[in-house]
């Protein structure tokens, strides 16, 4: 009887410790994993164009600030015209008015001047009639409008706002590299592949095409559309 027990016992030791091998193998197993980046990029055209313009007018009474802001506006919008740019594309942002008689640090026996401060705001998704008015506009100057750089820069801004009609095709891009990677590293370790354990998307980043210092994406039309995505493969 006691044989008996004791063999029992004995193979269920050795039954549990089959088990537990098997057990530690598959955990070891399940940690084997190799981590991988997918990296895709794509250039693209800016879809959309902001150009604010700035320009001021003075006058020692506030009627002659106005007639002279009028005729700037008026000079401003026939260069838009000239360079095709439709007139509903383009809109008054803001205006300042300004008496310097009522600022306290005028001196007593400064003359007193109105200023008139307009910025015309250009909205179009022709970004190349914008692209080609902004090298023109040196022609603003030159009929005596005066351009004003106050509230910020002067220049166009273009914009790419179509992200998402390129994502789907980014990211299956940046994947097939990742596991082109992997199934490289994998060969190398003498392993095979396995499914995937994890997976990270990435963040969309809108980059200038020309990369230089003090250059922004904002500012070319042209821009490089970058996804860095991070893949976990197991390996077997």
């Amino acid at each position: 009887m006691k044989v008996l027990v004791a063999l029992i016992l004995g193979l269920g030791m050795i039954v549990s410790a089959s088990l537990l091998k098997d057990g530690l193998t598959e955990m070891r197993t399940g940690d084997r994993y190799v981590t991988v980046k997918g990296v895709a990029e794509q250039e693209v055209n800016a879809d959309l164009a902001l150009w604010p313009i700035r320009f001021a007018a003075t006058g020692e009474t506030l009627e002659e600030a106005r007639e002279k802001a009028r005729s700037s506006r008026d000079g401003v919008m026939a260069f838009l015209k000239l360079q095709a740019i439709d007139e509903d594309s383009v809109e008054l942002q803001r205006m300042d008015v300004v008496d310097t008689h009522a600022n306290p640090y005028q001196p007593e026996n400064g003359a007193r001047k109105f200023i008139i401060t307009q910025v015309l705001m250009v909205r179009t998704e022709a970004v190349d009639k914008v692209r080609q008015a902004a090298q023109g506009v040196s022609d603003l100057v030159d009929s005596g409008v005066i351009l004003s750089s106050d509230y910020g820069p002067t220049g166009p801004t273009y914009l790419f706002t179509r992200l998402n009609d390129i994502k789907p095709e980014m990211i299956s891009e940046a994947t097939a590299a990742a596991r082109e990677s992997a199934q490289q590293f994998a060969r190398d370790a003498d392993a095979e592949l396995g499914g995937l354990r994890r997976a990270n998307q990435g963040v969309f980043q809108i980059l200038a095409r020309d990369q230089a210092p003090g250059v922004t994406a904002e500012q070319q039309p042209v821009k490089t559309v970058r996804v860095v995505s991070t893949f976990d493969y197991y390996l077997e």
